[in-house]
C-alpha cells in the first residue's frame, strides 16, 4: 500500500456495505464508516464470484457490474492480495530501482511484456490487457515514474529518453535481459525510444496508437522551449473544478473504465508533483523533433525491433493519416486498423488483444 494503510468500501448493491481496514499485515471488516480511500461496488452473486476467483472479479469489472472508484491500484489490489496464491497471480508491488520507485502491477507467466500507460494515464489502463494475455505472457504493467504511484522527481525531464532510462532500470531491477513491450499513446513513443536507443533489452513493440513527432507547424515551439518555472508547483490545487473539467473532456468520465480512468489520473495532478511531471511530459511530447539526422521520422527508418501498430480510426490525438507516414517511414512494420479511439485496449479489447498475442506469439 502506497501510504501504509487503507480504508477500502466494499459496497453491495443488494446488501450491507462493509469496510476492509488494512494496517501494517493485519486486514479487519467494519461496518461503513469514514470516507474510504477506495470504494468497490458490486451485487452480491458477483461477490460470490470474485471470493472464488479474482479472475471473475476483473470480468466482472470489463462488464460494469464491478465499480472500483477512488483508488484503482487499492481496490484491485484488494482482490489480488486476497486471492488463492497461484502462481503468476494478480500482484502489485513497488520496485526499487537505480533512479527511484516505480509502481507495478504483473500477473501470468511466461515470455514477459512490459506495459506502458499514456500522458496522464497510470498501470490501470493496461488491467484488461494483464487478464487477456496471462495465460501466454508474465504482464508487467509499470507507473511511469511521475504517474501513478511511482516516484516524481522535480529534476527530471519527463522525455522519452528519461522514460526508456527508467523502463530499463526495471528490468534491471526484475533481473530481466530483455522483454517484449506494449505502449499506448506517450507509452507507444516511449516503446520506440527503447528500440531506438536499447535494442538489446527489446522483443517486439506493440504500438497502441503512440504518440510521433508533429509534422505541422508547432506555433508555440519556440516559447515552450524556453527555461519555464514548474508551472504545476504553483498552481493552487482546486480539485472540484479540476473534476468538473476533466470527466467533461473525456467521453464518459463519469462511468466504467473511463470513470476509474479520470480517478487515477486525478489521484496524481491533485498533487503538485504529479501536476508538475504532467505538464513537464506534455511539454516533450510537443517539442519532439520530426525533422533532420536526429528527427524522430529520419530514425524511426531505423528502428530495428519487430513493430506491430494499431491505430484507432475515430482517435482525434493521433490521426490515422500518420499510419502512412509510418509506413513510409517503416516499411516493415505491421498494421491494424479499428473502429475505436486513442485507447484500443480498453475500447476495443477484444481484437486489439488478440492481434497482440498472435503478434508477440509469432515464430
Amino acid at each position: 500500500m502506497p501510504r501504509g494503510s487503507a480504508r477500502i468500501r466494499l459496497a453491495v448493491s443488494d446488501g450491507e456495505d462493509m469496510d476492509a481496514v488494512i494496517s501494517d499485515d493485519s486486514i479487519r471488516l467494519r461496518s461503513a464508516g469514514r470516507t474510504p480511500d477506495a470504494e468497490l461496488t458490486a451485487d452480491s452473486e458477483t461477490w460470490s464470484r470474485i471470493a472464488n476467483d479474482v479472475r471473475g472479479g476483473m470480468e466482472a469489472f470489463r462488464e460494469g457490474r464491478l465499480s472500483v472508484r477512488r483508488d484503482l491500484h487499492l481496490g484491485v489490489g484488494l482482490l489480488a492480495a486476497t486471492a488463492e496464491p497461484t502462481p503468476g497471480r494478480l500482484r502489485f508491488d513497488s520496485v526499487k530501482t537505480a533512479s527511484g520507485r516505480l509502481a507495478t502491477v504483473s500477473a501470468g507467466e511466461g515470455p514477459p511484456l512490459v506495459c506502458l500507460h499514456g500522458l496522464g494515464g497510470t498501470k490501470a489502463s493496461f488491467l484488461p490487457t494483464l487478464a487477456a494475455l496471462a495465460e501466454t505472457h508474465r504482464v508487467i504493467a509499470v507507473d511511469l515514474p511521475g504517474f501513478g504511484d511511482s516516484g516524481k522527481p522535480l529534476r527530471a525531464p519527463y522525455d522519452a529518453p528519461f522514460f526508456a532510462r527508467s523502463v530499463v532500470e526495471l528490468l534491471d531491477a526484475l533481473e530481466l535481459g530483455r522483454a517484449d513491450v506494449a505502449g499506448n499513446s506517450m507509452g507507444g513513443r516511449v516503446a520506440i525510444e527503447l528500440g531506438f536507443l536499447h535494442p538489446d533489452r527489446v522483443g517486439r513493440l506493440c504500438l497502441l496508437s503512440p504518440a510521433l513527432a508533429w509534422l505541422r507547424e508547432r506555433s508555440w515551439a519556440r516559447l515552450l522551449g524556453l527555461p519555464l518555472p514548474k508551472l504545476g508547483l504553483l498552481q493552487p490545487n482546486a480539485p472540484g473544478l479540476t473534476d468538473v473539467i476533466v470527466r467533461r473532456l473525456v467521453p464518459g468520465g463519469s462511468t466504467g473504465w473511463s470513470a476509474a480512468g479520470v480517478d487515477e489520473f486525478l489521484r496524481a495532478y491533485r498533487t503538485p508533483r504529479g501536476r508538475h511531471a504532467f505538464y513537464e511530459s506534455a511539454r516533450r511530447i510537443y517539442l519532439d523533433e520530426p525533422h533532420g539526422e536526429r528527427g524522430f521520422w529520419k530514425r524511426l527508418a531505423g528502428l530495428s525491433p519487430d513493430a506491430l501498430f494499431v491505430w484507432g480510426r475515430q482517435d482525434t490525438l493521433v490521426p490515422i493519416a500518420f499510419r502512412g507516414h509510418v509506413e513510409n517511414a517503416l516499411p516493415s512494420a505491421s498494421h491494424l486498423e479499428l473502429d475505436c479511439g486513442h485507447v484500443p485496449q480498453l475500447e476495443a479489447p477484444g481484437r486489439t488483444h488478440r492481434a497482440m498475442c498472435e503478434f508477440l506469439l509469432a515464430s
